[in-house]
């Protein structure tokens, strides 16, 4: 595995919908709730929360929880441009940058993971966890606004399977 890239990684996905439901999938805290998160919460700069049917903003701060899953991430909005590109900070210093693009009638989402540190502990638990999960919750972004189906485990008997 010596020219395995632990510093970065690209998922993509194909979904059936419109760069402006992506985009709201992504950037709306109850959109973002439907497919990937129990709870996310979003303060301005100034310490206000961010309405529950707004868009982020650049320089917001969240607090972001799982269902079934203890410890909560926090980070930061780094970038939006209101259309099709996201970046926020993920995982400690990791950055994530999401890119939307309309190609007919489905939306390339197109995920990247980068800065990870090059410790053994980061190659384990970013690189490899995060890879494993943004797979996961890419399939379940299409599952839910495709079909409406959720295919998130919110079941504390079944704790560790592959629907997190």
């Amino acid at each position: 595995m010596e020219n395995f890239n632990w510093e970065t990684f690209t998922k993509k996905i194909a979904v059936k919908s419109t760069v402006e439901a992506m985009y709201s999938a992504w950037t709306i805290p109850r959109e973002i709730e439907s497919w990937f998160l129990s709870r996310a919460e979003f303060d301005r700069p100034n310490g206000e929360p961010v309405p529950r049917y707004e868009n982020i903003e650049a320089n917001d701060v969240y607090r972001w929880s799982w269902y079934l899953y203890e410890p909560t991430e926090t980070g930061r909005v780094l970038e939006e441009n209101g259309k099709d590109l996201l970046k926020f900070t993920f995982a400690g210093a990791c950055v994530v940058e999401v890119k939307l693009t309309q190609h007919g009638d489905h939306v390339l989402v197109e995920l990247t993971q980068n800065e990870i540190p090059a410790d053994d502990a980061s190659k384990r638990e970013i690189r490899i966890d995060c890879d494993s999960g943004w797979s996961f919750f890419l399939v379940n972004l299409k599952s839910v606004y495709e079909g409406g189906l959720d295919l998130r485990n919110k079941n504390a008997c079944f704790r560790g399977v592959v629907n997190y």
